[in-house]
């Protein structure tokens, strides 16, 4: 999962149906993107805030980060989440797809079917990323991120944020930005 991964044309979505890069109407995966993430993307404060602003959001990384720009990078990025639930990478990596487990998907596990990443690792190979987490709240999910630093035996997710818009505050993105 870095920003260079995934091809620039076509996209799966959960669904199972295409999405062209272009098509931009705010869903990724059938999910939508916060109304604060998109404003933030229109308005050009959807950046990297600076690598001491993401530490400080996020003790735990050690490795750089890249915010995805838009929709169409996120939808990009996000469809390697299907390749990364499957049965051969899926428990490495703790996804899992919630319509075929067999119980409820819960941290430390990533539900791949009701997450889409928001950010990615900046350097090739590291296989770090940030989710959003739509089990908690459709509207503003939670932030989750991956961790392979607290246990190097074992690739966990966690909370990063109670909420994309806890997040985006936490990295002083809504500075001079009306609160969602």
């Amino acid at each position: 999962m870095t920003a260079s991964d995934a091809p620039e044309t076509l996209d799966a979505d959960t669904t199972g149906t295409t999405d062209t890069a272009g098509t931009d109407d705010g869903t990724v995966r059938g999910l939508p993107l916060p109304r604060l993430l998109l404003d933030l993307i229109a308005d050009g404060r959807w950046r990297h805030p600076g690598d001491e602003a993401l530490a400080a959001a996020l003790p735990w990384f050690t490795d750089p980060l890249e915010l995805l720009a838009d929709a169409a990078a996120v939808r990009r990025q996000s469809a390697s989440l299907d390749d990364l639930s499957g049965e051969d990478l899926g428990p490495l990596f703790r996804q899992a797809r919630g319509s075929t487990a067999d119980g409820p998907v819960e941290l430390p596990w990533l539900d791949a079917e009701r997450a889409v990443l928001i950010a990615v690792a900046r350097t090739v190979g590291d296989d770090i990323a940030l989710a959003l987490d739509y089990r908690t709240d459709l509207a503003d999910p939670r932030v989750v991120g991956s961790d392979i630093w607290t246990n190097p035996q074992e690739y966990t997710w966690r909370v990063a944020a109670p909420s994309f818009s806890a997040f985006a505050a936490a990295l002083g993105l809504l500075e001079n930005h009306p609160e969602p």
